[in-house]
């Protein structure tokens, strides 16, 4: 891989930069999709008859699957490789988006949205795909133009698809709006699948050794992973209590029993699927050269939680945060929200590209220590504060959180290439893990208080980063099927 160190050139569509550009719109296209029910839902209460607690319904449900859908897409990933994974998650998401556009009564919404919320699972595959074509010194910055450009999808199906449905028109217009982001999905697998390549022509594309769970390298390293694989679990485990008797009432007694026994025999699987391809790390030591650390993987997994979790989570409070703070109307409201998830688009490459120019560790450290101060800040908003002080406040904690984002990913790629897609799939979905975790967390107290813990999460972080996150070394070593031992520039 080259190892020039040149600008990024983001008028260029060829060679790399073609990958990242083809690659963003992937990325656009399947949160496009995995959000293009949000601003139609009123349309679809009106035609369908929705009650309140439905709606809430769906909203849960279309963030459910994301969470093992990002773990198995990452494996397939390593295993198959980011062109046919890609073009794959596209093709069968442009059919849930057609079943989801057709569906008559609650249940078959409700079914739909829960499998449309394997789209989600799409950012893995670029990190796999941008950090094979992007040389270490560039991976941050591209892996934020990724993340960033493509995290907008959210946003341009809330601007467009309300206008699709009106030209189409009548009860059935937002049907029409749904099904078009199926067509376009459809379309552009079939575009990305004969225009990318996985790896630059000359290059080897390194696969796991063994699939079903991560290579683990020491027996420490061992019981850290399957206690890190506990919350992924546990997050499905609240969403289904919120589902529960005790909750919406959405799902009976004996059904909520059966998931969360479900979800026990699956956490016991992983196990013995863990156990099954590591259990040579009892017996005799792993090569110098194979091994990597796992506590690498778990900051990350942190990093991310408090990060995208946290910005997952204040979206969803910000606007009726400052409704009732303030007494603003619904639509100042969601101006000023908007903003925090808009520095998205440019706050997470400059985290990848602050990674990239001052150091990994040293980077994510000081973002993530902004992350706390801003939500410490953030707590501390009342009524008696002026409401351009507040949107400071909401701007600076913004910018410390989405370049995190990017400060993150900008280290994934870097841990065990062979692994990527993996590494990059738990990382991914410990960030719905803190989605999940803080929004329990709101229901039980009022938003100062959800803001001083996320805060409080923040700190803890950047301990552990502080203390135990190692900067990546100057090269990662990968062994080919021969045995022969292939360096990668990774600083």
């Amino acid at each position: 891989m080259s190892t020039n160190t040149s600008k990024l050139n983001l008028l260029s569509f060829s060679g790399k930069m073609r990958i990242l550009h083809l690659s963003w719109i992937a990325f656009f296209i399947s949160f496009f999709v995995w959000f293009n029910h949000a601003p139609l839902l009123g349309m679809m209460r009106e035609t369908l008859g929705l009650t309140p607690q439905q709606v809430k319904t769906l909203l849960i449900l279309n963030v459910a699957l994301t969470i093992p859908a990002r773990i198995i897409i990452g494996m397939l990933v390593d295993a198959f490789g980011p062109r046919r994974i890609y073009s794959m998650l596209l093709f069968v998401s442009s059919f849930l988006c057609f079943g989801f556009a057709m569906a008559d009564d609650f249940e078959q919404l409700a079914l739909m949205r829960f499998l449309l919320g394997f789209v989600g699972a799409g950012f893995v595959i670029g990190i796999r795909m941008i950090g094979e074509w992007f040389p270490a010194k560039q991976t941050g910055l591209a892996q934020g133009i990724y993340g960033g450009w493509g995290n907008f999808g959210s946003a341009g199906a809330a601007v467009t698809l309300p206008t699709v449905a009106l030209m189409f028109g009548g009860d059935d217009g937002w049907r029409w709006a749904i099904a078009s982001t199926g067509f376009v999905a459809l379309v552009y697998s079939a575009i990305y699948f004969f225009s990318v390549s996985d790896t630059p022509k000359g290059s080897t594309y390194f696969k796991p050794k063994k699939n079903g769970a991560l290579e683990i390298t020491s027996p420490l390293d061992f019981f850290l992973y399957l206690v890190m694989n506990i919350p992924l679990y546990a997050a499905l485990a609240v969403l289904t209590w919120k589902l529960s008797p005790a909750n919406l009432g959405m799902l009976s007694t004996g059904a909520t029993d059966i998931i969360y026994a479900m979800l026990g025999s699956l956490y016991l699987f992983q196990v013995i699927r863990i156990y099954q391809i590591n259990h040579h790390v009892f017996k005799e030591s792993v090569a110098e050269i194979e091994r990597y650390k796992f506590k690498q993987v778990a900051i990350l997994d942190f990093s991310y939680m408090v990060t995208f979790g946290s910005e997952l989570a204040v979206v969803s409070i910000l606007p009726l945060f400052f409704m009732d703070t303030f007494k603003l109307s619904a639509v100042e409201a969601g101006l000023i929200a908007s903003v925090f998830a808009g520095l998205n688009l440019v706050m997470r490459p400059a985290g990848g590209w602050i990674s990239d120019k001052f150091g990994r560790k040293r980077s994510l450290a000081i973002l993530m220590l902004g992350t706390g101060v801003g939500y410490y800040l953030l707590s501390l908003v009342n009524s008696e504060w002026s409401i351009f002080l507040a949107v400071l406040i909401v701007i600076f904690s913004s910018i410390f959180v989405n370049a995190g984002n990017g400060a993150v990913y900008a280290i994934v790629p870097l841990v065990k290439r062979r692994m990527t897609g993996q590494i990059a799939g738990m990382v991914g979905a410990y960030g719905n893990v803190g989605a999940v975790t803080f929004l329990t967390v709101l229901s039980f107290v009022d938003s100062n208080i959800f803001f001083l813990v996320i805060a409080a999460f923040a700190i803890i972080v950047f301990v552990l980063i502080t203390l135990f996150l190692e900067n990546p070394k100057d090269q990662m070593a990968e062994v080919l099927p021969d045995g022969t031992v292939q360096m990668i520039e990774v600083e």
